[in-house]
C-alpha cells in the first residue's frame, strides 16, 4: 500500500468519525502507473473498444492525457458497455465493461475508499475484501454454527441489488467519511454514466451501479455496510433474546439465531429495512430454517456460497457441521465443463490438457474443503468421462480407448481431486470447547 493510503488507513482505524477531504489529488500520475500493473490485461474493451494492449502501447501519454483531466476537472466518463451473461435458471445476469480510461481511474478511487472503509467493515462482511474470499466466509460461519448455540437460520435473497442501490443514500453514506466534494462527483459520474445496451439504445440509469465496474465492489459494500452490517449489531443483537450472527458475502448472507421467536422478528422487519433503501426482498428465496444439532434427522440443509452445510457426525463420532458442493452448483459446473469441451476437443493435446489443469485446480481450491471430497471427486469423475467422449468425436475415428486414454492423463499430469483446505481446522471443529 502507498504511504498515503497507509496513513488514511490509520487515520481511519484511529479516528471512527473524521471526515476526508484532499482524496481528489491522490488521482495522480504514480496512482494510476501502479493501478496499471494490477488492471486485468485480458478483460474486454469497453465502448470505445480499446483493449489494454492498445492502451500500453502509448502507455505514458495515455496516462498523462488523463491526469490533465482530472486536474483541469475537465474528465468525462465514457458509456459502459452492457453484455449478457447466463445463469443457471436460463435467465441473464448484467454486467457493465467500461471503458479503460475509467476502469483505471476506477480502481484508483476504489483503492482510495477500501482504505477508508476496511477499518468499518464489521467481522461478518466477506465479499470484495482483500485477503478476504467466499472460503473464509464459509470456514467463519463454519465455526459459528459449530461452536455456538444456534437452532435457526435465515436465508435471504436481495432481488436485483446491484440494479437498485439508491444513488443519493449511497452518497449520503460515503460522506459520513468523505467531505472531498470533487471526489464525491467523480463517483456521482460513474453511477450515472449512460449504459450503451446490447440492442444499441442508450440508458441514463436513474439508480445501481453496474457490475464489472472497477469501483463497484467496493461502492455495494459500502452500501450494505450500513444497511444490514451496523444496522444488524446496532439494532438486531441488542434485540434478540439469545444469540444471533450475519454472515455475508457481497449481497449473498445468512443469519443464525439461538431461538425461533428472534428468527421470525427478524424475518418480519428485514423487508421493511431493506425498502427503506430501494432494495427489495426476494420472497421466494427467503425463508426460516430449523438447524440444529439434537435433530439431525428432521434436520433441513441451507445452502450458501454453493456449499450445502447440514448437521452430521465426525469419524469419531462427534457432532459436527459437514459441508458439501451444493448439488445445483455441481450440474452448472459440469454442464460449464462439457460447453468447454465442446469447444475446445480440437485443441492440441498439450494446450487442451494445460487448461483442463487449470480449470481442475481453480474448482479443488475453492470446493476442495475438509468433508467434500466426494463431491470434487465425483466433478472429476464425470469431467473425465465428459472429456473420454468428446475427445473421440475429433474425427470420425475413435481417438483413444479408455486404457490409452488413462495413460495420456497420466502423461499430462492431470490433477486428481484432493482436499486443499487445511487439517487444523478439522482439529478445531472438532475441539470440545465446553
Amino acid at each position: 500500500m502507498p504511504t498515503s493510503l497507509q496513513g488514511i488507513s490509520q487515520k481511519a482505524k484511529r479516528f471512527k468519525q473524521h471526515r476526508f477531504g484532499n482524496l481528489y489529488r491522490l488521482l495522480n500520475y504514480q496512482s494510476l502507473q501502479s493501478a496499471w500493473k494490477k488492471i486485468n490485461k485480458r478483460a474486454a474493451a469497453g465502448v470505445d473498444k480499446v483493449t489494454a494492449k492498445e492502451f500500453a502501447k502509448n502507455l505514458n501519454t495515455n496516462i498523462c492525457e488523463i491526469v490533465e483531466k482530472l486536474k483541469e476537472k475537465s474528465y468525462r466518463t465514457k458509456l459502459v458497455r452492457r453484455v449478457e451473461i447466463p445463469k443457471e435458471n436460463g435467465k441473464t445476469r448484467p454486467l457493465g465493461i467500461p471503458a479503460m480510461a475509467d476502469k483505471l481511474v476506477q480502481s484508483v478511487a476504489a483503492k482510495i475508499l477500501e482504505a477508508i472503509y476496511e477499518q468499518d467493515f464489521l467481522t461478518g462482511s466477506h465479499g470484495y475484501r482483500p485477503g478476504i474470499g467466499p472460503q473464509a466466509a464459509v470456514k467463519n460461519l463454519t465455526n459459528e454454527l459449530q461452536h455456538n448455540k444456534y437452532s435457526y437460520i435465515v436465508e435471504a435473497d436481495i432481488r436485483g441489488f446491484f440494479n437498485n442501490i439508491d444513488h443519493n443514500w449511497l452518497v449520503r453514506m460515503l460522506e459520513e467519511r468523505i467531505k472531498d466534494g470533487t471526489f464525491i462527483r467523480l463517483i456521482r459520474k460513474w453511477l450515472k454514466a449512460g449504459v450503451l445496451e446490447t440492442d444499441g439504445k442508450i440508458v441514463h440509469p436513474t439508480t445501481g451501479t453496474p457490475q464489472g465496474g472497477t469501483i463497484s465492489p467496493i461502492l455495494a459494500n459500502i452500501y450494505l455496510h450500513f444497511v444490514l452490517d451496523l444496522w444488524f449489531e446496532k439494532k438486531v443483537i441488542p434485540k434478540c433474546e439469545g444469540e444471533a450472527y450475519i454472515c455475508r458475502f457481497a449481497d449473498d448472507f445468512v443469519c443464525a439465531f439461538r431461538y425461533k421467536q428472534d428468527a421470525e422478528r427478524f424475518y418480519r422487519v428485514l423487508g421493511k429495512r431493506l425498502e427503506k433503501f430501494g432494495l427489495e426482498l426476494a420472497e421466494e428465496k427467503t425463508n426460516i430454517i430449523r438447524f440444529t444439532r439434537f435433530r439431525k434427522e428432521e434436520n433441513s440443509s441451507f445452502e450458501f456460497l454453493g456449499f450445502e452445510f447440514r448437521w452430521g457426525a465426525s469419524a469419531q463420532g462427534k457432532d459436527i457441521i459437514k459441508r458439501r458442493t451444493s448439488r445445483k452448483k455441481l450440474r452448472k459446473s459440469l454442464q460449464a465443463f462439457k460447453e468447454w469441451c465442446k469447444e475446445s476437443r480440437n485443441s492440441r493435446l498439450m494446450k487442451l490438457f494445460e487448461e483442463l489443469n487449470s480449470k481442475l485446480r481453480g474448482y479443488y481450491n475453492y470446493y476442495g474443503i475438509i468433508g467434500n471430497f466426494d463431491s470434487i471427486n465425483e466433478f472429476y469423475q464425470n469431467t473425465i468421462k465428459t472429456l473420454y467422449k468428446w475427445l473421440n468425436r475429433r474425427s470420425q475415428r475413435r481417438s483413444f480407448n479408455w486404457s490409452q486414454f488413462r495413460r495420456t492423463l497420466d502423461r499430462y499430469r492431470i490433477m486428481r481431486p484432493r482436499i486443499t483446505e487445511s487439517r487444523e481446522y478439522q482439529i478445531v471443529l472438532e475441539f470440545d470447547f465446553v
